[in-house]
């Protein structure tokens, strides 16, 4: 036999409890977990969702060994280098001063996303918003990001700060700078940015409303990530 130790985050927290160990015969893959898991009372269907296997992106047919940490990742809501700068962080983020330490003269252009708490969702008032990540996986998740932005773009400088913990309305939640010698580049970066760390980093939402909190539905992972169940001989 072999242990390994589950992880659960966002919702899946909630319903399997942040951390187990689970025994399985050698030679069990991700999927054998899986179905271990689903055989279980009152442990859902786990559809959509991604895993890791020691904080890296895993498939069903990756085989376990003992010790192995696997993470069981629903759909996300969401370190430095000489040409990147990421962080994640519980203290409020600086805004000003990530944005001036970006600048450089070389640059023509700096494009800014600021992702700020917004005081109501889908017509409910919003109180306050609870951040959680797989630390370890998305700390590397967003360096990496932030090292292929810079390739693919051509840009000179990304600057990707998330914030976790608790949040008040008016607080930044996720801040992207990149500067560039021209517009163009620094603009398509920025939305190439924002739209694949909101798909991929295992970063979970909680939204606390006047009537009720939820854990904010995840946007859909890619394909190639996304472990469905297989389907019934």
């Amino acid at each position: 036999m072999i242990q390994v130790r589950v992880l659960s985050f966002g919702v899946l927290k909630d319903q399997l409890g942040a951390a187990s160990t689970v025994d399985l015969p050698h030679g069990s893959t991700v999927a054998t977990l899986l179905d271990h898991l689903r055989a279980q009372a009152s442990t859902p269907a786990l559809q959509g969702i991604a895993v890791s296997v020691n904080a890296e992106y895993s498939t069903s047919a990756h085989i376990l060994v003992d010790g192995d940490e696997v993470g069981l990742l629903p759909p996300v809501s969401g370190g430095s280098s000489p040409q990147t700068g990421t962080a994640l962080t519980r203290e409020p983020i600086p805004a000003e001063q990530l944005v001036a330490a970006a600048k450089q003269g070389e640059d023509g252009a700096l494009v800014v996303f600021d992702g700020i708490v917004r005081n109501n969702t889908r017509g409910r008032q919003t109180l306050y918003l609870d951040y959680e990540a797989y630390e370890e996986m998305a700390d590397k998740q967003i360096r990496e990001l932030a090292a292929e932005a810079c390739a693919k773009f051509a840009v000179r400088h990304v600057t990707i700060v998330h914030r976790l913990g608790r949040l008040q309305v008016g607080e930044t939640s996720v801040l992207i700078v990149v500067a560039s010698a021209h517009r163009a580049a620094a603009y398509e970066a920025s939305r190439w940015l924002i739209d694949t760390l909101k798909k991929t980093v295992p970063i979970w939402k909680k939204e606390t409303f006047a009537d009720g909190a939820v854990w904010a539905d995840g946007e859909p992972f890619p394909a190639k990530l996304s472990i469905q169940p297989e389907a019934s001989a």
